[in-house]
């Protein structure tokens, strides 16, 4: 685009009018920028710098011969997910949208199934066989119990007979009976203990597979609730929808299922996601594998983007991944942010930037975008320390460059700053000024004129 198409354009957007040539009188002087007599340099006052969308950036001191920018993707990591899934087979409520926060122990569905009727039946067998067996128990038991009372009574009244000389042949009979009777009811007394037993296992199989069902404790379907008649029942017989909570906090990144359709056991649901479980899934080339041997930390920064701080950065942890591509040369180096702003987001590119060498290699820099070409000039616009509202036209000293900081070699201090936005917009007023006439002005919305 031709410099008097800008200057159009930037008096098409700022609200300030310009001068016109009949005006007769010069603009205001704090909605003008003046061109110093004495050096290059331009008078910007707060107004100019608004319309133009002036900004400034500090001079950083920087390793920029010893940074390695690699270009990544957000990811989230293989634990950010969690898919809830149908346990049994039924129909399906959905209690969630798509996108939606979750908690822990939030409802995300609930679901009617026909096979859990059936679980609560066997449980109730248990119980009922529970029961049986504990009474055969006490039944046994008491048969034995009688059975050794007889014996004993039986072999009293023998030892007494025998004392009197008299005939015992009867008694001698029925006491072997009766002895002969006892492994038989200790037998049918240890098969109902046996019995009970089974009978227990059975129940706590029943109840551990509806628990499992119902993402309940066997506590919790046990603990007795109202019956529709007032009377205590246990809490799974008052159970017909079955809610799924949440287990950790996330947003439901799908739903699998329609809500109302009845899916077979293990349909998946839906699915959460934790949109804090991030890493920066970076490719970097192979030749570059001595340098990143054994680095652990690092810093990911944003690509440059409008309302992004170009020194906007977060540290991050490094480490190697065991992926390589040996037909691009490349291998993948994975970073986890430390902190979470709003542009590290799943999908998102980013840059991760990795700093090698020592401190000798540390030079003055700016970024790369403050530098604009001028002809077969290079030029980048100082602001004037001693006056905050003046910038100084500098030609710039470059040195070497890794895209996006450049380091100076001269012409700038440490804590300078620099036009980082509107630099493109000043070489063009102070290019056309310097045509023009040293005693012309630039007005707030770019234009240049010569004195009137």
């Amino acid at each position: 685009m031709k410099p008097p198409t800008i200057l159009a354009i930037l008096t098409a957007i700022v609200a300030l009018s310009g001068c016109a040539t009949d005006a007769g009188e010069d603009p205001a002087p704090e909605a003008q920028a003046t061109l110093d007599p004495n050096g290059p340099g331009l008078e910007l006052s707060a107004t100019i710098r608004r319309n133009l969308g002036v900004t400034f950036a500090k001079v950083e001191v920087r390793r920029v011969a010893n940074t390695m920018r690699i270009p990544g993707t957000f990811e989230f990591t293989p634990l950010a997910r969690r898919e809830y899934r149908l346990p049994l087979a039924g129909r399906v409520e959905l209690l969630v949208d798509e996108n939606d926060p979750v908690e822990p122990g939030q409802p995300l569905f609930r679901f009617q199934s026909p096979t859990w009727p059936e679980l609560l039946h066997e449980i109730i067998l248990g119980e009922q066989e529970m029961a049986r067996t504990e009474v055969q128990i006490q039944v046994d038991e008491a048969k034995l119990e009688e059975a050794r009372s007889n014996l004993d009574t039986v072999r009293s009244r023998t030892r007494a007979l025998a004392d009197l000389d008299l005939a015992q042949a009867d008694l001698v009979a029925d006491a072997a009976t009766i002895e002969a009777s006892l492994p038989r009811l200790e037998a049918q007394l240890q098969l109902a203990r046996i019995g009970l037993d089974n009978a227990r296992r059975t129940r706590q199989h029943a109840l551990h597979r509806a628990a499992t069902a119902a993402g309940l404790t066997e506590a919790d379907l046990l603990a007795p609730v109202d019956g529709p008649d007032g009377s205590s029942i246990p809490g799974y017989e008052a159970i017909d929808w079955i809610e799924v909570s949440a287990d950790r906090a996330g947003v439901v990144e799908s739903l699998d299922l329609t809500d109302g359709a009845f899916a077979q056991a293990p349909a998946r649901v839906l699915t959460t996601v934790n949109p804090k479980a991030l890493r920066l899934h970076a490719m970097a080339l192979q030749a570059d594998l001595p340098e990143l041997e054994g680095l652990t930390q690092a810093m990911i920064v944003p690509p440059r983007s409008p309302g992004l701080a170009l020194e906007e950065g977060i540290a991050a942890l490094v480490q190697l991944s065991l992926e390589a591509h040996p037909a691009e040369r490349t291998l993948v180096v994975l970073a986890e942010p430390a902190e979470h702003p709003p542009w590290v987001r799943n999908g998102v590119s980013a840059f991760l930037e990795i700093v090698t060498g020592d401190a000798s290699a540390n030079a003055l820099a700016i970024p790369a975008s403050a530098i604009v070409r001028d002809g077969l000039e290079h030029v980048f616009f100082r602001r004037d320390p001693s006056n905050p509202n003046r910038v100084l036209r500098v030609v710039a000293d470059m040195g070497v460059s890794d895209g996006r900081w450049t380091v100076l070699n001269s012409g700038v201090q440490r804590g300078d700053e620099v036009v980082l936005a509107g630099a493109y917009e000043l070489n063009l007023a102070s290019s056309g000024q310097d045509k023009n006439s040293a005693s012309g002005h630039v007005h707030a919305d770019g234009t240049t004129h010569t004195d009137h």
